[in-house]
């Protein structure tokens, strides 16, 4: 055998070992196991609990009406059986089945049987489906056990485990056989510590169940409308064509980009569940990832590369927006805050040829969150004002010029459809504004503890970070000799910039004063929450502690162990993160097939569209999945079909005058023609619905509603679209002559 060939043995045990751990993966399956409901474990208002377990309605304590019903599930399209037990003495009840205000189908409760068991079939994706029990108001009923289960598979969660196993197992083979380059020992070294930390920081989320934070279930919304827009032949998807029962809610107002991960994922029918933790786990990566790549750019030391690392993925307020807040585009916006500041750095500083690190930086926060846009975007001009002359007389603005005219570029397909919403329509704006903002400041004896999330409100720098700003300090105040250097102006700069920030987000900064101002009040009412700029504040003290770690020499003797304490403190986030007991995968026997995976159907949290960005008027209540007509008696609606984004009416009116208002949300975009193809005017209907003024010839008529294309929007998809094509094609021809060289 020649040196460096891998023995037939070894491959043998290798490729038994993936096996074996592939066969594991799928006993583990539980994409099919059936979801149990014993009577007690059912949503109920009315009833007494048995010694079985059974909800046992009674006439004489109940009125008629819904008395039970299960969770709400995201469900995949497909058929599935529902089996209900039960004991009746009279006829009437029923056992419906629900989905967005929709009843889909429903089976009589027979008192001459025991149980119900019948199939269904869902036509399409379901969001919020749920079964619930009709109770006649007549007889005792007991409702002993209700379950339901897909005659295929809920979701293929297991398969793409096994699938992400199997590629990942290949890639290792690949690359010690030598097929494909081998990364160097310390490159192996720092792709485990970063790989390591992000799994590290996902370990809160291999729970069987989801955190619920604060707009969790309005990004699950997001995510399951996604993947609706792209079924619905939307890219980039504008119009979440499920949402709001069915009427359409407008997605070109929150970024979105990489959410569209977690929609493919959805689309390959991985649950929604299990597609937002890939999500938060990329992120955790990423910051990882851009950690190490901003820090390595700006300092020499490996140490203080790997504290970045390790510090920035583990940071409190990360932690915080994930699972105390569930913010996810705060939370990828973090990803990209450490390129930012690199960028910068290189464009007023460094070395100018990596001025892409801020394009990267700013579009990925784009790209994520547009308030944490706005800061990086303040943060820039701030940092080009105070360089101002440096820029000048070195010609710096070239880099500046190149970064702010890619960035713009980049990103034309997401900011045109944005403006042209945000500017040209009738949205509803005010709830993202909170008269309170100043009473969500931060007690400043949080800032050294660490995570909690059993209080809503709460925020930390956490005792690394502040350990970070200790070592900035010393090394900018103690040790720089007289002759400065550009890089300690730039460190003391992300200092004082950070303290600045943390000031703001105390009780201490004046916003009640302040608040009088008019101009002020429309600014942070519209930032909301003070604690926001905790992100930005963090990574500038990060950034200023660990290059500053790196360049001292009264600490240069107490590297390793400031580094080992640093760290270990740091994974006391982690410790922190509690463990509810209450969802613990199987709470009995009965339930074992069953509570394990309803989390993943988002049945412990649901779908929510927030009221920002909807029409004016379009409230919950007003909402409606049928055709609304103005005269019920000289009007007659003969079909109505709903597709995503393509709608269809026929109608017949017997007088002048009538108008029907379709339950579409009337964004701009749409556009209706008759059945000749001639062009139908869109009015504005009641709770922001279409309306139309129809023809009163007593004749058949129809009117087909499509969205888009707006030529508009196609423009700035071609642009973008030619840019990122050319980018890719000089990267290609600059890694070319690097090796022909």
């Amino acid at each position: 055998m020649r040196a460096g060939e891998i023995s037939i043995k070894t491959k043998m045990i290798y490729a038994a070992a993936v096996c074996l751990i592939l066969v594991f993966l799928w006993l583990g399956n539980e994409g099919s196991s059936p979801l149990i409901y014993l009577g007690s474990e059912l949503q109920h208002s009315v009833g007494l609990i048995d010694s079985q377990y059974s909800l046992v309605i009674q006439e004489s304590v109940a009125m008629n009406g819904i008395v039970a019903n299960t969770p709400k599930y995201v469900l995949n399209r497909g058929s599935y059986t529902v089996w209900l037990n039960y004991t009746a003495q009279e006829a009437d009840s029923v056992l419906e089945l629900w989905e967005q205000g929709r009843k889909l189908a429903a089976w009589t409760i027979d008192p001459s049987k025991t149980h119900i068991t019948a199939d269904f079939t869902l036509t399409s994706d379901a969001q919020q489906l749920q079964f619930q029990i009709n109770y006649s108001g007549k007889g005792p009923l007991t409702i002993k056990e209700l379950s339901f289960q897909p005659q295929t598979m809920f979701y293929t969660d297991t398969l793409f485990m096994m699938a992400v196993f199997l590629i990942g197992s290949v890639a290792v083979w690949l690359s010690y056989s030598g097929k494909i380059p081998r990364p160097t020992q310390e490159q192996i070294v720092d792709y485990s510590i970063i790989l390591g930390v992000a799994l590290l920081a996902s370990t809160p989320m291999m729970q069987t169940y989801l955190y619920n934070g604060d707009d969790l279930c309005y990004h699950l919304a997001r995510l399951e409308g996604l993947k609706d827009g792209i079924l619905d032949g939307q890219i980039p998807v504008n119009i979440l064509p499920e949402g709001l029962q069915g009427n359409g809610y407008l997605n070109a107002m929150y970024p979105y980009l990489f959410l569209y991960i977690g929609a493919f994922l959805r689309i390959l029918r991985v649950s929604l569940g299990l597609s937002y933790k890939v999500l938060i786990f990329l992120a955790n990566l990423g910051s990882a990832v851009c950690a190490y790549a901003a820090m390595r750019s700006m300092c020499r030391s490996r140490r203080s590369v790997i504290l970045a690392v390790v510090l920035y993925t583990l940071m409190p307020y990360r932690f915080t927006n994930i699972f105390s807040r569930g913010d996810l585009g705060e939370t990828f916006a973090l990803v990209f805050w450490p390129l930012v500041i690199a960028g910068l750095y290189h464009i007023v500083i460094g070395d100018q040829k990596r001025w892409y690190y801020l394009t990267i930086g700013l579009g990925g926060i784009l790209q994520s969150h547009i308030l944490s846009a706005a800061f990086a975007s303040v943060f820039c001009v701030i940092t080009a004002l105070i360089y101002c002359v440096r820029i000048v007389r070195e010609k710096r603005y070239f880099g500046i010029g190149k970064a702010a005219g890619l960035f713009f570029l980049l990103n034309m397909w997401y900011l045109v459809p944005f403006f042209y919403y945000y500017f040209g329509g009738d949205l509803s704006t005010e709830v993202l504004r909170w008269s309170g903002y100043f009473e969500q400041s931060i007690n400043p004896s949080n800032f050294t503890q660490s995570i909690s999330l059993y209080n809503k409100q709460y925020f930390s720098l956490g005792l690394a970070l502040l350990g970070c700003v200790g070592i900035a300090v010393i090394w900018l105040l103690c040790e720089r000799s007289s002759t400065k250097t550009a890089k300690d102006g730039y460190l003391l700069y992300l200092l004082v910039f950070g303290c600045i920030l943390t000031y703001m987000t105390t009780g201490y900064f004046p916003n009640r004063a302040l608040l009088v101002n008019e101009t002020y009040r429309d600014i942070v009412t519209m930032i909301q929450f003070p604690w926001r700029f905790l992100g930005p504040a963090c990574t500038c003290f990060l950034f200023a502690g660990a290059v500053s770690l790196g360049r001292s020499d009264i600490l240069k003797p107490y590297r390793n162990i400031i580094f080992a304490l640093l760290v270990g403190l740091n994974l006391f986030v982690i410790v922190s993160v509690p463990t509810d007991n209450n969802h613990m995968p199987y709470d009995n026997a009965a339930a074992a097939a069953s509570k394990g995976h309803e989390s993943k159907l988002a049945a412990n949290i649901g779908l929510f569209y927030p009221y920002e960005w909807r029409l004016d008027g379009a409230d919950d209540a007003k909402l409606t999945s049928s055709v609304v007509t103005s005269d019920v008696n000289d009007m007659t609606i003969r079909d109505f079909q709903r597709k995503g984004t393509k709608s269809e009416v026929t109608y017949a009116a017997r007088k002048e005058g009538c108008f029907l208002e379709l339950p579409i949300q009337n964004y701009r975009g749409y556009r209706a023609y008759d059945e000749n193809g001639d062009a139908v005017q869109i009015l504005k209907g009641e709770a922001g619905r279409m309306r139309f003024a129809v023809a009163g010839d007593g004749a058949e008529h129809k009117i087909y509603v499509r969205y888009g294309p707006n030529p508009l929007f196609l423009a700035a998809d071609l642009i973008s679209g030619l840019t990122i094509g050319g980018a890719a094609i000089c990267l290609w021809r600059k890694r070319k002559r690097r090796c022909e060289a």
